[in-house]
Formats: structure tokens, C-alpha cells, sequence
């Protein structure tokens, strides 16, 4: 995800001033030929000359890096957050800055069409945030919410694209059972979410499009009978209900 952020940073028309931790001298060495950032291995040296710091790591990473770079956050810092389930007080409680973004992208970002959901404090005025929505629509589309929708919205976008996936890939081997080649199958269905997304993107109904597309007693109709028959809207229920709850019990963790 970091990775993606600064792929759209760099394809932006803002000249971004990058410096990005890696620990591991490989990567840094391909995020310096590939997008022309500055590398080191010190999280500290990142902090102390940034003024925006993003926070793209693994929740369960999360303590060790606070405690890494605490002292050289100062109030005058941004902080910006991507790891899954961990609150704004996490990093109020912990860092000298109640300048705090909570943010929830998704993979969309490696194509720059990232759906990023923000949560923060009232202390930013517009000015201050918007170098940060900046830096996030330089990948896709920004949305600000109240914390308290967070969970529910990792579950939504920040795993949606691996549900969607599965879905995408549930009918990619149903038409190869059928007899398809596995290369007509997978194009027959990835271009088929593909206009069906940008028919949704152009602010059709997902059940207006389903009206258009079904015919009394046609085979639109019959597939969709199966998946009401089969539960269909419930499963993607407790899928979601399940990964909102996950999201919470990181907090918690």
C-alpha cells in the first residue's frame, strides 16, 4: 500500500518530497530506481525531516515503530496512519502531536483509483488538511467519516477488493466448468466488472442495473433466483459483519 501511495504521489502535478524506511536494502534500492524517492533504513531520520509522516505498516508493528520514533514526533508534525483497527487515541495516547489521520485506503491505489476513508481530530483547520486529502487523491477518491464508522468501512473498501476478487474468480472457474478456455473465461468476466463498474460509477443503481439486465424467465433471472435460494445477501452479510468485527478486535489488541 505504501508503494502504491507513492506511485501516485510522483504521477501527481505536485512535486512531492519523498523519503520513505525500508528495512530491507533490495526494496529500497527498487524504490529509488523506480520512482526516484530518497531511501534510508532510520525511521527516526524520516520523521526528522518530514512534516507529513505516514504510518504504513502492519498493526501488529505498530508498538514497536511508536516507540522507535515517539521522541522525534513534535506537535508541529501530521501523522498519518493506514494500519487497520487502531484508533486515534492509540496515537494521541502515545505521540506529542494531536495532528492524527486515521485513514482507510485500498489496493485500488496501484491502479490510482484507492477508495481512502479519513478520520481525525478537530484541531486541523481546512488548509492543514488538505496537503494530506492531496496526498491521498494523488491515488483515488477521499471520503472523511466519524471514527466510529471505521470498522464497518474496512470491511467495505479496505477488504472489498479482495471480495470482489473472489467473486471475480467463483465465476471465472464456473465458466471453465462449462467448457470455456481459462483465458476467454477470465477476460468474459473481468470485462464484464469492468463496464458494470463504471455503469455503477455513473451513479446507476445496483438495482436499477439488475431490473435492466433481468427478463421475466430469462437466464438472468434463473441465476439470480439461485443465489437468493442460496442465501446469497446473507453471506455477504456475515463476510462483512465478520471482517468489521475483525477490525475492532485489532483496536482491542
Amino acid at each position: 500500500m505504501a508503494e502504491a501511495l507513492i506511485k501516485g504521489m510522483k504521477g501527481s502535478a505536485r512535486d512531492w518530497d519523498i523519503i520513505v524506511s525500508e528495512p530491507m536494502a533490495d526494496r529500497r534500492s527498487y524504490l529509488e530506481k523506480a520512482y526516484g524517492v530518497m531511501t534510508t533504513a532510520d525511521n527516526v531520520e524520516v520523521v526528522e525531516s518530514s512534516d507529513i509522516i505516514v504510518l504504513a505498516v502492519k498493526p501488529q508493528q505498530m508498538d514497536e515503530v511508536i516507540e522507535g520514533i515517539k521522541a522525534a514526533v513534535t506537535p508541529d508534525k501530521t501523522v498519518v496512519s493506514i494500519a487497520a483497527g487502531i484508533k486515534l487515541s492509540y496515537y494521541e495516547n502515545r505521540l506529542n502531536t494531536t495532528r492524527i489521520v486515521r485513514v482507510m485506503p485500498n489496493m485500488g491505489a496501484l491502479m490510482q483509483e484507492s477508495m481512502s476513508v479519513i478520520s481525525l481530530c478537530d484541531c486541523f483547520s481546512g488548509k492543514e488538511i488538505n496537503s494530506v486529502k492531496e496526498m491521498l487523491m494523488a491515488s483515488g477518491r477521499v471520503l472523511a467519516l466519524p471514527e466510529d464508522q471505521m470498522d464497518a468501512v474496512t470491511a467495505v473498501s479496505g477488504s472489498g477488493p479482495a471480495f470482489v476478487a473472489l467473486f471475480a474468480h467463483a465465476m471465472f472457474k464456473a465458466g471453465v466448468s462449462l467448457g470455456l478456455r481459462e483465458q476467454d473465461a477470465m477476460d468474459l468476466v473481468v470485462q464484464t466488472f469492468i463496464g458494470t463498474s463504471k455503469l455503477l460509477d455513473g451513479h446507476l443503481q445496483p438495482e436499477k442495473l439488475i431490473e435492466m439486465v433481468r427478463s421475466p424467465g430469462g437466464t438472468t433471472a434463473e441465476g439470480l433466483k439461485s443465489f437468493e435460494n442460496d442465501g446469497f445477501y446473507e453471506i455477504v452479510r456475515r463476510a462483512i459483519k465478520a471482517a468489521s468485527d475483525r477490525s475492532a478486535e485489532l483496536a482491542r489488541e
